[in-house]
């Protein structure tokens, strides 16, 4: 059994603290662990350091390589320019076919929060489990909490007991929908967030690709029985589609099936999402340095100077993050605008 720990990707939501060249990924937000090392961290005891590969860009990749010291050199799988996630899932799948054709792999992001890692483990065995008792690729569905418009979801079908596990056929991947939409989702009650979790076997995943992107299976098939892996990827992969997994596959496929995470999951979509998870007063302040206030309330605030005190007077809904070169005061209900800010910074900023 393989891990491949998705490392690729830029984000502006987390700025001042994330940069191009410092996505969330790259970031201790609630301790000295990076969201990259604690996802590999929670593998610890299920899947050996050997068999866990982490895909990133080549933009990213020395910086990865630091942050995980405790990885082979060739556990670091470089793509030469981003090509969104269905590439990197036929990249994911051809590198390990050359090592073990026969392989169950699981693939995550790197930048989720989960605190569970007993709990994250058992739901991953249920999840390989059900991959392979059924030669089928399985995602993992989690409970929507609200109907939040920000992530896709999965409609699953009635479920059925294996191996002491519930497991769901998926009907359709939906896209992210409107605000509205997702209201319709929750209440009909067969709908799951989708966090990008999957599991399937090699030979599975190549028939998946096969049958719904003849280009990404013939890239799969191409890097696996290549001499030399680094001169095929920087002569073939600009050639493969820029798509999403989702999009390319996953809504085209039938088969699928999921397992329902027994773990409280958040994928940190921004400074709201991270505020919860700080020390806060009883007035909703929150942050990960001392806080003082007077009529303020549901203020977050961050520094990478954590002696710094953070005073606070008559504010309210405001977002503070201070990294020395950069200082980010915005209101909350404004915070899915920070794309639209950092688009005008001096690049140095970005």
């Amino acid at each position: 059994m393989y891990a491949v720990v998705l490392a690729g990707g830029h984000g502006e939501r987390f700025w001042p603290l994330s940069r191009r060249a410092k996505p969330k990924h790259h970031l201790a937000l609630f301790s000295e662990r990076t969201l990259l090392s604690a996802t590999i961290d929670r593998l610890d005891g299920f899947i050996a350091p050997e068999r866990i590969l982490v895909l990133t860009g080549v933009d990213q990749a020395d910086a990865v390589r630091a942050l995980l010291p405790e990885l082979p050199e060739e556990n670091f799988i470089v793509e030469p320019l981003r090509r969104d996630t269905a590439a990197a899932m036929a990249l994911a799948a051809g590198s390990i076919a050359r090592r073990d054709p026969g392989a169950t792999v699981i693939v995550l992001p790197a930048d989720h929060h989960i605190p569970s890692v007993l709990d994250f483990q058992n739901t991953l065995r249920s999840a390989v489990r059900a991959a392979e008792s059924n030669a089928a690729i399985v995602t993992v569905a989690i409970t929507p909490e609200w109907a939040c418009p920000g992530f896709g979801y999965l409609e699953l079908g009635r479920g059925f007991e294996q191996d002491g596990n519930t497991v769901r056929p998926v009907l359709r991947f939906h896209e992210k929908p409107s605000a509205q939409t997702a209201e319709i989702y929750l209440e009909q009650g067969n709908f799951s967030w989708n966090a990008g979790m999957f599991v399937w076997s090699v030979s599975v995943l190549k028939e998946a690709l096969r049958s719904t992107a003849p280009e990404l299976f013939e890239f799969c098939i191409g890097l696996q029985e290549s001499e030399d892996t680094r001169l095929f990827l920087n002569e073939n992969f600009a050639a493969v589609p820029r798509v999403s997994f989702d999009y390319a596959v996953m809504e085209k496929l039938s088969g699928t099936l999921a397992v329902e995470a027994a773990f409280a999951w958040d994928d940190l979509g921004g400074w709201a999402a991270a505020g919860k998870y700080f020390p806060s007063d009883a007035h909703g302040n929150s942050g990960n340095v001392p806080l003082v206030s007077v009529d303020a309330r549901d203020n977050i605030v961050f520094s990478t100077d954590t002696d710094q005190h953070i005073a606070l007077l008559g504010v309210e809904g405001l977002i503070v993050v201070n990294t020395g070169d950069a200082l980010l005061v915005c209101r909350r209900d404004q915070a899915e605008r920070l794309k639209e800010l950092v688009a005008g910074l001096p690049s140095h900023l970005q």
